[in-house]
């Protein structure tokens, strides 16, 4: 899968996504299968691929130090639980929940490779979203700036080896969703209504983001990214 076929499939989970409820988690099974075949055809069959939509159909489970822990996408050899990766797609209200993602990522990354497994993150983030109040209303419109993510600007220049607590790799892909008029779309219903009336939602990797990142992330790069999780996978 290139950069393109990504992008072609972030879009089909937006679109997944509009179609269900908030909670749902069929815009992650779109995503979760398409990346694990992608893995498990560059690996091959030696190793064993476990995510929703391919197999049993079920995410696996790694070992962590202090916890088990199901992971998105679950990869083995020679019937031995070697790496996870996670992946995580932001669709509204990313400010309040900016700091528990990350939180949230560094523990269990923590957990897992505190265990001697190896462990990835794929996160998609829309450089502009909506947000939304208890009752469903847009009150604001977030954008995604350098700011946001000077954290992971730190996180990509931390020592793998010396902090246990960072990812191997991460990808993180900001992404451009087409133009809408925000004072027309006041409202989740209206939201839905402009992209799925839409025949064709053209998703671009956004360039709003400047500042550069060490080793430990890779931004907007989806081919770039999984030939590192390949090459480290195979090395283990």
């Amino acid at each position: 899968m290139n950069n393109h076929q990504f992008l072609q499939l972030v879009a089909k989970s937006f679109i997944r996504f509009l179609q269900t409820s908030s909670r749902s988690n069929e815009k992650l099974k779109i995503l979760h299968k398409e990346i694990a075949q992608d893995i498990q055809n560059k690996l091959g069959d030696s190793y064993l691929i476990k995510a929703l939509g391919i197999g049993d159909g079920k995410e696996g489970k790694l070992d962590g130090r202090y916890m088990e822990k199901v992971v998105d996408i679950l990869i083995s050899k020679k019937e031995k639980d070697i790496a996870g990766i996670g992946v995580k797609f932001v669709m509204n209200n990313y400010a309040q929940n900016s700091n528990n993602y990350f939180e949230n990522m560094l523990g269990e990354t923590a957990n897992i490779r505190a265990n001697r497994k190896k462990y990835f993150q794929i996160f998609i983030l829309p450089e502009e979203m909506p947000y939304y109040d208890n009752k469903r209303k847009i009150t604001k419109w977030e954008k995604i700036t350098n700011n946001n993510i000077n954290k992971y600007i730190v996180l990509s220049n931390d020592n793998i080896d010396t902090y246990l607590h960072t990812p191997i790799k991460t990808l993180l892909f900001i992404i451009k969703f087409p133009k809408c008029v925000h004072n027309k779309i006041t409202t989740r219903s209206q939201y839905i209504k402009n992209y799925l009336g839409k025949s064709n939602i053209k998703i671009q990797p956004s360039t709003n983001i400047s500042n550069s990142f060490g080793e430990a992330i890779v931004l907007n790069d989806y081919e770039v990214f999984i030939k590192k999780v390949i090459y480290y996978l195979k090395s283990i």
